[in-house]
């Protein structure tokens, strides 16, 4: 190891209390000295994804969220729902360390990392929550940024672009030639647009808004439908028969769109069948589900799908594993290449790790919404 460490830094907690209560705290917790192949970080900039919100929430309702602590010291306090607490038993009493990952400088390094002290990295965390001052990773997890890019442009190297590329790796894994995709006017849904773009991948893009739509629109996307519209299952139709969706990636988990999507798929199948089955087409329709913007129930009405259909979860680490390390390492490499292009993210709000406990602020980036997308910059 080349320098001794801060022994200690500033993390954000997230426990349930035996009470029923989910408590947000910030707490003064030992910082990992980096072992052989490790090395710690010093965050500065780190993105609140929607994986980032169930541990940091899980089934917590935001709009209950009521302040607390001191100044120094703040913290949130929300009560769960009495439903959702006996499968939430298990985490009763262990604080959890929320974040995914984030960038920042690399401050000491264990035996075989020392090069990278000094480095803007980005890096991946599974085992120390990224919401905190300083993380320690393993140098597979993490990567060294161009030198022409900020803490703030290679926060989200992992999340976001990783799961983009990974979506489109499940394409072609499963033999599809195109594909769907939910909530489409996200920072990942725009990047999608222009993988799928430049990787000649059919792509319908379904939004919830006028705006939204337009948005896409003037980024290139040929097939977008606006679920709010009234005609908005006649143009999903007409997109699935232009491209030849047969698989789509749903990021709102919950209420009737994995249903909606079934059936127009099914639909334009079954309207391209020389003669009629009651079995409906031979076409295999599926929808992965892989986001929680909905927390209510999936609502699936099959009578209208045929015989073959799926619908299942969806993660990136699954995807990272069939194509292996060679390919990982490649999609990687393309990521932190496109970083400002394919791959760029955008912030319009950062905030302090104290600030990430303020009831109206968890509120606000709970919500998820397009272009209000949070930053947390640990520095502040």
């Amino acid at each position: 190891m080349t320098d001794a460490p801060p022994s200690h830094g500033m993390q954000l907690l997230s426990t349930l209390g035996s009470d029923g209560v989910l408590r947000l705290s910030l707490a003064d917790t030992p910082v990992d000295r980096p072992g052989a192949d490790e090395v710690l970080v010093r965050l500065e900039a780190v993105p609140i994804n929607p994986s980032d919100l169930m541990t940091l929430l899980g089934p917590a309702d935001p709009d209950r969220a009521q302040a607390g602590g001191t100044v120094e010291r703040p913290e949130a306090a929300i009560p769960l729902p009495p439903e959702a607490l006996p499968a939430f038993a298990g985490r009763a009493g262990t604080p959890i360390q929320p974040g995914l990952g984030g960038a920042g400088l690399v401050i000491a390094a264990g035996r075989g990392c020392e090069d990278l002290v000094g480095r803007r990295v980005t890096a991946l965390s599974m085992r120390r929550g990224a919401f905190g001052q300083y993380v320690t990773v393993s140098k597979d997890e993490c990567a060294p940024l161009p030198p022409e890019v900020s803490a703030r442009e290679g926060a989200d190297v992992f999340c976001n672009p990783m799961t983009a590329l990974a979506i489109a790796e499940t394409v072609r894994l499963e033999g599809h030639t195109a594909l769907i995709h939910t909530a489409a006017a996200s920072n990942l849904g725009r990047m999608l647009v222009r993988i799928c773009r430049e990787d000649g991948i059919p792509l319908v893009n379904v939004v919830r808004r006028k705006e939204q739509a337009e948005l896409l629109t003037a980024l290139g996307a040929e097939h977008v439908c606006d679920s709010a519209a009234p005609d908005f299952r006649e143009r999903l139709r007409e997109a699935i028969a232009a491209t030849g969706a047969t698989v789509a990636f749903d990021a709102i988990g919950g209420g009737t769109m994995a249903d909606t999507l079934l059936r127009a798929m099914e639909e334009v199948a079954a309207a391209r069948m020389e003669s009629y089955s009651p079995y409906g087409s031979l076409t295999l329709k599926q929808v992965y589900v892989y986001g929680h913007l909905d927390r209510s129930p999936i609502v699936l009405r099959n009578q209208g799908y045929g015989m073959f259909w799926d619908v299942r979860g969806w993660a990136l680490p699954q995807t990272m594993a069939r194509v292996g390390p060679e390919r990982v390492g490649e999609m990687q490499r393309r990521v932190l290449a496109g970083l400002k292009t394919t791959f760029a993210s955008h912030f319009n709000r950062e905030i302090s790790l104290a600030q990430a406990l303020d009831p109206e602020t968890i509120r606000a980036y709970s919500r998820m919404a397009t272009g209000e997308k949070y930053l947390i910059n640990p520095t502040l």
